[in-house]
């Protein structure tokens, strides 16, 4: 199910109107997050513990990043992120879960996947950079629990929102280095629900190449008829990328 949350849009507006970029940039990333998964999952009134019930770990994930600035004033800078995770597991339930017995063992899945897509300003562009803007996240995700031995039916618990997030980034420049440090988060909190993701970083810049070696947390408190899940998935990421 799909939930919306409306905010004012006049913040860009007012950004706008005295910040902008300098020169016209365009840069792309992909990166490897090695992440950790905690927390839990409701549905129909039963709840399961995400780490120690299901020993959910992270499987496969994927992140890219693609961004264009310009120094044309009022219009935004444009920033999309999509970001890929899948995490699977085998436990033992301490509680029955949605039809399946307390001391089944199960087989589960956690997949979530985001799309932002993030307008922003350049507020400060030195060797203090400073952006703020607001994101738009197309989350959607579902955690898969079935007992190995198939005498149960398959719990499936769905998140399904459009998120609008305020978005802040910021990052230091050693002068004549190449070398940087920074992070940038984007996060909401509204009527019970609240999605947080952030990142710091160091980075290394040779010619065209960006280099980044960080940590990143992702925090989602989220509920929807029956379902809810709460859960914060966070570990270190490698990212490679070129800047033009």
């Amino acid at each position: 199910m799909r939930k919306s949350i409306l905010v004012v849009g006049g913040t860009l507006a007012l950004l706008g109107s005295w910040a902008h970029a300098d020169i016209v940039g365009v840069g792309a990333s992909v990166s490897y997050w090695n992440s950790d998964v905690s927390g839990d999952a409701a549905t129909n009134g039963d709840a399961v513990d995400l780490e120690n019930d299901l020993d959910l770990s992270s499987d496969d994930n994927a992140n890219v990043t693609l961004y264009f600035e310009h120094p044309v004033p009022l219009l935004p800078n444009v920033r999309v992120n999509y970001t890929s995770l899948e995490l699977d597991g085998e436990g033992e339930l301490r509680a029955n879960f949605d039809g399946i017995a307390l001391g089944t063992t199960v087989q589960s899945d956690l997949e979530l996947d985001q799309l932002d897509l993030t307008l922003y300003y350049e507020v400060l562009d030195n060797w203090v950079n400073l952006d703020l803007g607001l994101t738009v996240r197309d989350l959607s995700g579902e955690l898969t629990v079935r007992d190995t031995a198939g005498v149960f039916a398959v719990s499936e618990t769905e998140i399904d929102a459009v998120v609008p997030m305020g978005y802040l980034a910021a990052r230091f420049d050693l002068p004549f280095t190449g070398v940087s440090v920074g992070g940038d988060i984007n996060g909401i909190a509204y009527s019970g629900d609240a999605v947080y993701d952030f990142n710091v970083y160091g980075q290394y810049e040779l010619s065209l190449l960006q280099l980044r070696a960080g940590y990143r947390q992702l925090t989602i408190d989220y509920e929807d008829d029956d379902d809810k899940l709460d859960v914060d998935i966070d570990g270190p990421f490698l990212s490679a990328g070129l800047v033009f």
